[in-house]
Parts: structure tokens; sequence; C-alpha cells
């Protein structure tokens, strides 16, 4: 039976430190918290370096102090040779003045060697926020690299040309070292390689490279086990492979990791996809799952290139149109449904039926419509994004896959924007105007349909009652179409609502916790139904982000944020500043600073007396960006407060570049301190590191005089919540600011 550390992750930890036993206590101290380690020690530039290429450490801790080798200097080559790695310092005689510039330089956190028990969690924090932005690239490379293998794969009609524009891509947009192509020879069982980019050993180019699928040694590669197996070949740690020819060749240009793909055609071997990778475990099961899926693609593009002349193409697609036809258009519906059972993901098939289109052959002729079918159909294409989702499956009638749906609400969405941008703009037929409306059916997937044939059918049955009724699309299962006409409901209403203007803002007081005073102001976005009934905000909020109407939400309470502070000063009051939250759509945007700015239309320098507040992890999206966006603001007199300290994923490193005024300290650990102690050493450590940033320190949910209290003696400066005051309209706040 595997041990309770069996399924723990194993760390690679490089220490640079110059004292043996210090190294032990340190190690000692990851182990007994339960970590799984695997290190190096270093404690000199030629053993470090050396050990950052061989051993591609995930953490490097590191001694500030050291006679041969100086911390700073390690920290300089580490952010040089190995950028994305984190480097915490842990050291005795680390001041606020060298912490901060170590920050400043690149460092990730520091530990004191007088305070190990941080230990464990510095590096686990460093760790995970190194894997997280390593996913978040990947994330966005993955993306961008299907888009660009989907483009080739649509519009390259010649293997070789494809061949080369696949292995180019992979290396430019996959992040690989290098990638080839080769088709098998079916009389030698031989790989003759037709395309290859990236560089290669000396010597070792792909063309000088053999590969077999023999059964002899000539075919022991890992290209000929993948042909053989009809499988994916992976090696991803070859200095430790010995079944990998050349490797040492390999290995001294800097690749760890190799992997091949069986290009597979009518159920036989016809070629395969070889990678190389600069960096160890690269092939992981999310890679190897894309990769798979591309070679399968390719294998599909080989397969239509063997198989297809003229007639086979008009086989597979329409030719008024240019769209898959329904031949096509199965397949690719049955591998994508094959796709989302293997990662339970959703999918939904949406048929949309053009009304009154027979009246327009009727009335204008056959050509007229051939035309308006043409213009559907680029409409179509247009709004979905990628040809290969969609099909002309009859005379007036055309289908769509959309993959990945987040819910049923999601595709209601989208088939509402589709109705805007395919049918709301007339069609021009022979200088006549022409419109035209739509019936849709949806059926989803696994719920509707666990094949292409049953989703059809379903998808068939539903737009069948769609065309009976008045409704413009519906779904397959009844329940849906209930639930989903709720939500619709909700977003036009909030729509309509945001359109006039009827979001309103109550406003809580923030106190400084020393003399009770009101020393700011956070507004919060409310809404009441067309009968009176307030509607909860995390019932609507919700709606505004996923609609992007948020966007102008977030724009109209800014204004009306700084509209209330302008009247207040007018009426001889002195109000302190409020503070306005900025969801992640508004702070993505390239023009948000002069959304805000035109919003405030402020002419003094106190930026229309707001503040913005901004939670952790719209941060970490674009730290550079974010950074440029949040001084912009500043310059203009805003103050910035990041809320929901502790829940997201800041490291110091990013903290101390961000152009912070203030950090809020999330309500879950406020709640809690009373009782954990845990959260009570939370609290404290979030008031210290903020005190040593010269940021102000304000408390969220206070709802007891037992909190406030400990939190006076924590030196929090402010504090709102239910102790102080409910969120309450302006005219409550302004009979407290009148006493």
């Amino acid at each position: 039976m595997a041990g309770p550390q069996a399924n723990i992750p194993v760390l690679r930890l490089l220490l640079t430190e110059d004292n043996p036993a210090d190294a032990e206590l340190e190690l000692r101290e990851l182990k007994r918290a339960g970590l799984r380690i695997a290190h190096r020690i270093a404690d000199t530039e030629q053993g470090f370096v050396s050990a950052l290429r061989e051993f591609s450490p995930d953490v490097i801790l590191s001694d500030f102090s050291m006679p041969g080798f100086d911390g700073m200097a390690a920290l300089a080559l580490a952010r040089d040779l190995a950028p994305d790695t984190p480097f915490v310092f842990v050291s005795g005689t680390l001041g606020e003045e060298y912490a901060i510039r170590a920050l400043r330089n690149g460092a990730t956190d520091y530990v004191l060697k007088t305070n190990l028990m941080r230990l464990p969690a510095a590096v686990e924090r460093a760790f995970t926020e190194s894997k997280e932005r390593r996913e978040r690239r990947r994330l966005t490379r993955i993306r961008e690299f299907s888009s660009r293998i989907n483009w080739a794969l649509v519009r390259l009609r010649e293997r070789d040309e494809l061949f080369a524009a696949i292995s180019r891509i992979a290396v430019e947009v996959g992040g690989l070292r290098g990638a080839r192509i080769g088709m098998l020879d079916p009389g030698t069982k031989d790989v003759i390689w037709r395309a290859w980019f990236g560089s290669w050993p000396e010597g070792s180019g792909p063309d000088a490279l053999q590969a077999s699928a023999r059964e002899d040694e000539s075919g022991s590669g890992l290209a000929g086990k993948a042909l053989r197996a009809l499988a994916p070949a992976i090696s991803n740690d070859i200095a430790n492979d010995s079944g990998v020819r050349s490797r040492e060749k390999f290995l001294s240009f800097g690749v760890k990791a190799m992997a091949a793909f069986p290009l597979v055609v009518d159920g036989a071997a016809a070629g395969v996809l070889g990678l190389l990778a600069s960096e160890v475990g690269y092939f992981d099961q999310d890679e190897v799952n894309l990769l798979a899926e591309l070679a399968a693609n390719v294998s599909f593009a080989l397969e239509l290139m063997h198989k297809q002349d003229r007639i086979t193409y008009l086989a597979l697609y329409d030719p008024l149109t240019g769209l898959p036809n329904r031949t096509l258009f199965h397949e690719r519906l049955t591998q994508s449904l094959q796709s989302a059972g293997r990662n339970h993901t959703s999918l939904a098939l949406v048929l949309i039926d053009l009304e009154r289109f027979k009246a327009i052959n009727h009335t204008l002729g056959q050509q007229a419509g051939d035309g308006v079918l043409q213009a559907v159909a680029q409409r179509l294409e247009s709004a979905a994004g990628d040809i290969n989702r969609l099909a002309r499956l009859g005379s007036n009638l055309f289908a769509v896959m959309l993959r990945q749906i987040g819910g049923a609400a999601e595709v209601a969405r989208w088939l509402e924007q589709v109705s805007v941008q395919v049918f709301g703009t007339p069609f021009t037929v022979d200088e006549r105007e022409a419109r035209l409306a739509s019936k849709a059916g949806i059926a989803i997937f696994p719920e509707d349909g666990a094949d292409a044939d049953a989703l059809l059918r379903n998808a068939e049955a539903s737009l069948k009652r769609a065309k009976q009724t008045a409704e413009a699309y519906l779904f397959y299962a009844p329940h849906i179409n209930a639930r989903v006409s709720e939500e619709v409901e909700l977003e036009h209403r909030l729509r309509k609502a945001v359109e006039r203007g009827e979001l309103f803002l109550h406003f809580q007081p923030k106190l400084d916790l020393v003399t009770r005073r009101i020393v700011g102001l956070e507004a919060l976005m409310r809404w009441k139904a067309p009968d009176g009934v307030p509607v909860l905000p995390v019932t609507f909020i919700p709606v505004l982000e996923q609609t992007g109407l948020i966007l102008e939400a977030g724009r109209q309470a800014i204004a009306a944020a700084t509209g209330t502070y302008r009247s207040w000063q007018a009426q001889g009051l002195e109000p302190p500043r409020i503070a306005v939250n900025v969801s992640q759509l508004q702070l993505r945007r390239k023009s948000f600073v002069e959304d805000v700015r035109a919003a405030l239309r402020a002419d003094g320098a106190d930026g229309g007396g707001v503040d913005l507040e901004i939670t952790e992890s719209l941060l970490m999206h674009d730290v550079d960006e974010s950074v440029r966006k949040l001084a912009a603001l500043r310059d203009i007199g805003l103050r910035i407060s990041l809320d929901d300290f502790g829940t997201g994923f800041s490291s110091l490193a990013y903290l101390s570049r961000l152009p912070l005024d203030a950090l809020k300290i999330d309500r879950g650990f406020v709640q809690g301190m009373t009782e954990n102690p845990h959260d009570t050493s939370i609290v404290g450590t979030i008031i210290s590191l903020a005190q040593a940033l010269r940021l102000k320190v304000v408390a969220e949910g206070v709802e007891t005089e037992q909190q406030a209290q400990l939190l006076r003696l924590l030196r929090c400066d402010q504090a709102q919540g239910f102790l102080f005051s409910r969120p309450v309209p302006a005219e409550d706040i302004e009979a407290l600011l009148e006493k």
C-alpha cells in the first residue's frame, strides 16, 4: 500500500548556502511540514549555474551574505538564467532596507533564519504562485497555438506546406525546442522526414536522424514505438532514460524531454510528429492530450488529402457557402464529443432555421436566395469565429457547435448576440433590402445525447417545437427553458436598468479604530426590480460581469460617487473619500485609465474624492500593465486599495511594485480571529506587512466590539462592518457627517 506522502509532489530545491548545518536545518523544517524534497546545495557561482541548468529547481533558497558568493549575485544569475523560478532569501542578517532592495530586484520572498517556521509556507506559496503563473502562460499559449494550428489545417491543402507550417507553429507559438514531421514508407518501414523547424544538435538534424517502425533494433526509438503502438511515446527526462538514442547530444543542446505522436490514416500508421522540449516533465497529461488532439487533426487532414479530389471535397463541403456539410459536420461533432467526454466538459449543438426564406426565393428568384444564404454563412462564420464549428445541413438550415460552455444561459446569451449580428441588419439583394428572422433548437451534451446522432436528433426536435411556438429558440430539456427564460429576463431587465441609470449606491463608513470617526466610505451598487423589490447584489452583480454590462455600470458608479462627493462639499460638509470597487473587465480594458478619467470629470488634484478598490486576483493577470494603469490614476489624485487581501496569490515582490495606498483584510479572517488564533496570527502578519510597506490597513466585516478592540490592539488603522453601520443611502451618511 502506498504511504500517505505517495501523492505529494516532490519539490526540487536549490539551496545556495555555505553553512551545511543551516542547510540541514532548513531541509529538516521543510520535511517536518510534510514536504517531499529533492535538493542540491551550491555555494559557488559555478556550482549555482550548473545546478540551475542540470537540476532545474522548482524553488531557490539562498543565504544573503556568504564569503565567496553573494546572495544578490545569485539572484541576478537566477533572474537571467531561470527568470520563472521563485527565489526566496533565507538569512539571519537581512534588514528591512535590504529586504525591500531584494524584492525590487526580483526576489519572491524572504525568511529569517531565526523564524524558520515560516519557511514551509513561504516555499509552498512561492511554488504555487510560480506554478499558477506558468499555468496562465500555458493557457494563453494553448489558445494561440490551437488557433494557429486550426488556421493551417483549414487553409493549407498541400501536405508539405501544411507540415512546414505546423512545425514552425509548434516552435514559435507552442514553446517547443524543435518539431519534425515524417511520413512512413510502407515498404521499408522507414520514416522520411518531410518538414522540421527549430534548432537541433550539430550533426543530428532531422534529415540525419534515422527512424523506423521495424521490429528490429533500428526501430527502437520513440518514433518507432509510437508508430508500432499507434500511441504517443514520451520521454519526460531523457537524462535518466537509457532508451533514448543520442541523448548526450540532445542534453548538451538543452533538450530534456522528447515525444513522438503517430499520424494515423485509415487505422494504420502513416507518419509521426516528433517534438523536443527544454524542460523536464514538459509532456504532462494536459500537454499530451493537446498534442494528441493536434496529431489526430493532422491525421484527419492527411486522410482528406489522401482521399479527396474535387468530388471528395464537394462531398464534405457545401459548394454554395463553403461551409462543412452534414457529413463533415457529423465527423467533427463526433470528434468534439469524444474530446468533451474525455475532459468532462459540456457542448451545445444549435440548429438555426431561416424563417420566410422561401418567400425570397419565390419573389426575388433562386439566384437572390443563394446570395442571401452566402451572406448568412459569412455572418455566422464571423459570429462563431471558427468555420470548423459551422455547417449548412440543408436548404436554409445551419448548425453551430459551442464547445466548453459554462451553462445554458451562456448559450442563450450567444444566440441573442447572433440574432443581432446576423439578422439585425437587412440583407441587400439586387439593391433591395430583405429582412430575415430565425428559429433555433438546442441540445446539450451530455444531458441531451451521448453521441452525434442523438444530439442532432434532439436538436431537431427542439427546433421543431420552437417553430410551432412564439419562442425564438428552445432547449431540448423543458426545465432548462424555464430556467434560462428567468435568467434571460433578469438580464433584459438589468440591461434596461443600466441603460436608464437605475442602479444606485449605498455607502458603508470606514472608521478610525482609535477615534471612531468616519475616515472613508465604500460605495456599494444596489438595484430595485420594476416592482420595487430590492435585488440582492449576489444575484445581479455576476450577470453584470457575464454580460459586460459591468463596464457601463462601473462607469456610472464612479460618476455617481464623485458626484455625491462634490454635492456634499457644496453643502459645506467635509466628506471622506469614497471607494468604488473595480471589476476585472474594467481593469483589463486598454482604455481603463481614460474610462475612469471620463467618469470622474475631475478638475482638482483630489481625483474627484474617489478611491478604487481592486482584488488581488485582478492584478495578477498582467502585473506590469496593472502597475502602469494604477500609477496613472494615482497621478490624478485617486488612491488605490487592495481588497480581500489574504485570499489571493500576491507575493511580496508584486506588492512592493504596486502603487497602493491601503490593504483591506478579508472579512473571513476578521470574523474568525476572536475564536481562531491562526486567523489572529494572519491578521497580525498582514498588518505588520502593510506597515513595512507604509500602507494603511482596513479590516472588513467587523461585527463585534471584541473584534474591533483586538484589531485596535494589533494596530489596525481602520475598520468597516455592521458594528458601525450597514450600507446606507447617501442621505443617512449626510446626517452622520452633519453631526
